[in-house]
């Protein structure tokens, strides 16, 4: 991710407006302002987004102590600029719907019907911008019986089924439901959603039209179950939870070896006679019972008991080691922080660090924030790197001087409490 101009950023001659909160808006939007889209994020006066506060854990000044903002808030809202305007008040949403007149993508997630009241809805803006890709992000859609109902990661998780599928089965210790430890339908919601607006835009070229997009967190929810949704869809069998094994492969799951635990995650015959040569039995890949993938499936039991008893024998380190060059899929279990110390995720510079503005800097004490780097290489057009997560309000001033307005007419909204 390189610090380049925005006339070689993919999107460097887009302008999105931001009426989004909390993870799954934001995502998609700072996936556009990644790509070089000069992204104006509108936060209300004083509060901001949610997720400002939602901590623990909280940035760190300079002496190492905690501050009162969250680091959720930084996760996805990289490269944008920040203005605080309150909507409820006429003079805001004036703001707004100039904004939205000089604006190519406007995405929100509010409420089923709840922009409409302020006259910024997509009826409402489309009559003065018919350009305006407008996409609207829900819980649960435009239409149908649960409309009007808020929408959660992890209500969605639990109502799709995803967490049936995730955890242990119960007739094990600790077995049970579990959602996956991220905001795994907000994230692919705000990826779904960046898509459904680059095809927008693609479609506006020939058209030179606008259109709505109507994004659902349950619509993502169930499209993400992916194979086990398939399975079910055309045999009617409910998929269950089977902890790190997967249910079409073997073997394909965590094992514990001689200093803690490694993943193995076969995917063919080839693989599984190469780690059969490694583990120095070769007659397993011949044995009657696993010599294919479905017979391994089957006979998942026994094999996984004459492997574990094979791996418990080498130190993880020994075990890749060993398989890396046999290509056979074999690799540590990390946790989080292990993860970012790996080689390879420091090849790729996977970790940006970036340091706030002056302007940020006299409203907070966190002189840097980091964050992981888009991983959407395009090799001609790479993604930027302009601004660090902002701070709230951070461009008020600026983006309205845009908008024409001089140093007495905002001070004069300000005062009034608009800003």
């Amino acid at each position: 991710m390189k610090s380049t101009n925005e006339k070689q950023a993919a999107l460097g001659h887009i302008k999105v407006l931001d009426l989004s909160r909390v993870l799954a808006g934001p995502w998609c939007t700072q996936m556009l302002a990644d790509l070089g889209a000069d992204v104006v994020k509108v936060e209300r006066p004083g509060v901001g987004d949610d997720t400002r506060h939602w901590g623990p854990p909280f940035l760190k000044d300079a002496q190492g102590r905690d501050t009162d903002q969250a680091s959720y808030f930084t996760a996805c809202n990289r490269n944008k600029r920040s203005i605080t305007i309150d909507m409820a008040q006429a003079e805001g949403q004036k703001l707004i719907r100039q904004m939205a007149v000089q604006s190519d993508i406007l995405v929100e997630n509010f409420k089923v019907g709840g922009l409409q009241q302020y006259g910024l809805d997509y009826a409402s803006l489309k009559v003065l911008n018919p350009r305006l890709i407008y996409c609207s992000v829900t819980g649960f859609g435009q239409d149908g019986p649960y409309a009007e109902r808020a929408g959660y990661d992890l209500m969605i998780q639990a109502m799709t089924g995803m967490m049936s599928i995730t955890g242990r089965s119960d007739d094990v210790p600790g077995g049970g439901p579990q959602r996956v430890g991220v905001a795994l339908t907000d994230i692919f919601t705000g990826v779904y959603a960046c898509s459904a607006i680059l095809a927008a835009l693609e479609v506006r070229h020939r058209t030179g039209l606008g259109q709505y997009i109507d994004m659902a967190l349950l619509d993502v929810g169930m499209a993400i179950l992916g194979n086990q949704a398939a399975g079910f869809l055309n045999t009617g069998q409910v998929p269950k939870r089977q902890g790190n094994s997967h249910p079409s492969l073997a073997p394909y799951q965590d094992f514990q070896t001689s200093d803690g635990s490694m993943l193995l995650a076969i995917g063919n015959d080839g693989q599984f006679a190469r780690f059969c040569q490694v583990a120095a039995h070769p007659e397993w890949s011949a044995d009657p019972r696993f010599a294919s993938n479905t017979l391994r499936v089957k006979n998942r039991e026994a094999l996984i008991t004459l492997m574990q008893a094979v791996t418990r024998t080498r130190t993880t380190l020994e075990w890749i080691g060993a398989l890396e060059d046999k290509a056979v899929p074999c690799g540590p279990i990390n946790d989080i922080g292990q993860g970012f110390a790996d080689a390879q995720v420091q090849a790729r510079s996977l970790v940006v660090n970036q340091l706030l503005t002056p302007a940020a800097l006299a409203k907070t004490t966190v002189p840097s924030i980091a964050t992981v780097a888009s991983p959407l290489r395009l090799m001609e057009n790479p993604p930027v790197l302009r601004r660090a997560p902002p701070v709230l309000g951070e461009h008020t001033d600026e983006v309205l001087a845009e908008l024409g307005l001089d140093a007495s007419a905002i001070a004069a909204l300000r005062a009034q409490g608009t800003l």
